[in-house]
């Protein structure tokens, strides 16, 4: 959740491109980061026996023998200890499982008896620490005050992987309460987790809130994993690390069980290196759940394989409108914008120019205060009935103030002080507020795609990522595209489109409600003819030698 750019502007399509900073990084907070981040460039692997691996290449590993799902764990355990948590020190993962191998032994057995469930049999998945799993880890959104908050059920999304035969591997780090905390934090950073670094340059944010998510990812501690996003918080975090991200349509995937912000907006989604790996995973990912009534409108619309819709030729006679104000702004950018247009040329698609920030701009002024209204309701009805000390948003906020050396070292929590003031959802203005927001921004994107007809809307995801400032926070800067999608509650998809200085920018698609299928054959399309994936290599900094 990209919390700052709702208090500046109303909405993310008011940035200016012109703030664009990639500059080096200040000195940090803390006087021995410099040290870490030298001893990081020095440590750093790239030779990982898994580097890049995707799905598929583990599913060979595991059928031909050559390896085991324990094995191919272990693996990625090892790879947790020297890049996370020593080495780069990337800081992705907040809590490892202790079952996992476990876990792993059990899905050999069945393999070896005959048995594989499906793509993600005995394939190590992380989600993000807002998702709730029935184990020995907890669930705190990153918060101190649940840090021994211990699920009595599996959240809906992760019964599903369990019963695809997923290694639940560990959980990420997020920006605390999905950046939805104060209006001045440092994205990925938490109580309980500290501050996640972008694998590519060490000094710079991961974006947020699924940081761990993408940084995982990116630096190849997993396959996939599961991020959520209200606005922002999987598209920006996989933008910004060079992977793909996809946050589905909502009422596509189930939200029980995970910690929320909002109910209009709210969905996990997969984050993943390839196209194809995130379409299997949210193949596992969608279902209807009874417990959660959006849900029930994804019936006959949700698929348990998205991989049939990856065609490379899915751009033939493709058309795509780009958002006009995205293309001029920052010099490196438009030209990586410009490239990605042509290749979707040379596939067979046609670009049109289109301007739907503007219209979404309109009717997105009430966007934080509907944000603020649901998760107070959200956060009071989860707590109610979870394991923690603190049962209702109020609890929350004095115990922080109770414990503010530890719980709020760098920044306050006025957002969830904010949201706690507010009445309940029978309050007008927030109906009123609601209701203009849903019909104004889909009959924005619908009427747009209708009067062009558009298969997707595209443009940068957002600019190269900032620097980490734990004293003055997030400094969002230049491009934007989540708000359309977000608001509407349709859905949205980033893939690498290059990198700006060593740093990674991706480019979205968007359309319609429930519109996964051409989004990701469109997706799949670009990456094949792009191929802009680059693995990490853990700089410590942009500023020259």
């Amino acid at each position: 959740m990209n919390r700052r750019n709702f208090l500046r502007t109303g909405s993310l399509a008011g940035i200016s491109f012109s703030a664009l900073g990639l500059g080096a990084c200040a000195t940090s907070v803390t006087s021995n980061t410099a040290q870490e981040g030298t001893a990081a460039a020095e440590a750093a692997p790239t030779d990982f026996q898994l580097n890049e691996a995707t799905i598929q290449d583990l599913q060979r590993k595991m059928q031909s023998g050559e390896l085991t799902s324990k094995a191919i764990t272990q693996l990625y355990l090892n790879r947790i200890k020297s890049v996370d948590k020593s080495g780069p020190k990337t800081n992705s993962v907040l809590e490892v499982n202790p079952d996992a191998i476990q876990i792993a032994e059990a899905m050999d057995k069945e393999r070896k008896a005959g048995k594989v469930r499906g793509p993600l049999h005995g394939i190590p998945v992380m989600v993000k620490d807002n998702v709730d799993t029935h184990d020995k880890m907890s669930t705190s959104a990153g918060a101190l005050a649940l840090a021994n908050n211990k699920a009595a059920k599996d959240a809906f999304i992760v019964s599903q992987l369990r019963n695809a035969g997923a290694v639940l591997i560990g959980k990420t780090n997020l920006s605390e309460w999905a950046n939805f905390r104060s209006t001045e934090s440092s994205s990925g950073w938490s109580g309980r987790g500290g501050q996640t670094k972008n694998a590519y340059v060490l000094d710079r944010t991961p974006c947020g809130s699924s940081s761990g998510s993408g940084v995982a990812v990116s630096a190849n501690l997993c396959v996939v994993a599961v991020g959520t996003e209200t606005n922002g918080s999987v598209v920006c975090p996989s933008a910004v690390s060079g992977v793909v991200g996809f946050k589905p349509t909502v009422g596509l995937v189930s939200r029980t069980g995970i910690i929320p912000i909002s109910h209009t907006q709210d969905t996990a989604g997969p984050i993943a290196r390839t196209v194809t790996d995130a379409a299997i995973l949210l193949g596992v990912l969608a279902g209807v759940d009874p417990n959660d009534s959006v849900t029930k409108e994804n019936t006959g619309k949700a698929q348990t394989d998205y991989t049939q819709f990856l065609d490379a030729n899915s751009l033939q006679g493709k058309r795509i409108g780009v958002e006009k104000s995205f293309l001029k702004g920052h010099v490196a950018i438009d030209a990586l914008l410009q490239q990605a247009l042509e290749q979707l040329k040379s596939k067979g698609a046609t670009i049109v120019e289109v301007e739907v920030m503007k219209k979404i701009r309109e009717v997105s002024g009430s966007s934080f205060k509907i944000l603020q209204y649901e998760f107070k309701d959200g956060v009071n009805k989860y707590l109610s009935t979870a394991n923690a000390k603190v049962k209702t948003l109020s609890d929350v906020i004095a115990w922080n103030k109770q414990n503010e050396a530890t719980s709020m070292p760098f920044f306050q929590q006025e957002i969830l002080e904010m949201s706690d003031k507010l009445g309940d959802l029978k309050t007008k203005e927030y109906q009123e507020a609601l209701a203009k927001q849903l019909s104004g921004s889909r009959e924005a994107i619908d009427s747009i795609m209708k009067e062009h007809n558009l298969d997707a809307i595209s443009g940068p995801t957002y600019g190269p990522s900032w620097c980490i400032d734990l004293v003055n926070g997030d400094s969002f800067t230049g491009y934007g595209l989540s708000t359309p999608a977000a608001i509407s509650g349709y859905p949205h998809i980033t893939v690498p489109m290059g990198q700006v200085q060593g740093l990674p920018v991706g480019i979205s698609f968007f359309g319609r409600a429930y519109a996964e299928p051409q989004l990701l054959g469109i997706a799949y399309a670009y990456e094949q003819v792009s191929r802009n994936r680059k693995a990490p290599q853990f700089l410590k900094t942009t500023i020259p030698s």
